[in-house]
């Protein structure tokens, strides 16, 4: 399993219909909500995709400002859950929030993800919210 920066139109899409069966087939989210200014290749924010035998398999964003990273869409294709995708998604996300260096990342997190997040090093900084009908968490890692 290896991870690479979204570099192409085509390695965008790959993440974008990771996410379309992730959080739109499988969830309910709004397609149209789902898809925002982020989902192109910019400056402002970074694309990662996981590959496995030379198959996309997970993928994750990361933006930031003021030395905060903003980790979001992270999630991996159903057949591989708990195979480590998801912890490798985060991995990448994190090493290029160090690049950039972010001293801290954030995410919000769906609550039934909280115990992933959480081995990773997250914790907890807000109440359930709500977003998409799905509850959430704030969560937050300092980064060395």
């Amino acid at each position: 399993m290896n991870w690479m920066e979204v570099e192409t139109i085509e390695q965008l899409n790959e993440a974008l219909a990771i996410r379309i069966k992730v959080f739109v087939d499988e969830q309910g989210v709004d397609v149209e909500i789902e898809r925002d200014h982020y989902d192109e290749i910019s400056a402002q924010c970074t694309h990662v995709l996981v590959m496995h035998g030379g198959t996309p398999v997970g993928t994750g964003r990361i933006s930031g400002k003021d030395g905060i990273g903003k980790i979001q869409r992270v999630c991996a294709l159903q057949q591989v859950r708990g195979t480590g995708v998801g912890s490798c998604v985060m991995e990448a996300l994190e090493t290029i929030a160090r690049e950039k260096q972010f001293s801290s990342v954030k995410l919000g997190a769906q609550v039934h993800a909280q115990p992933f997040y959480e081995k990773l090093g997250y914790s907890v900084i807000s109440d359930v919210f709500l977003e998409e009908n799905i509850p959430h968490v704030t969560m937050q890692k300092e980064l060395k």
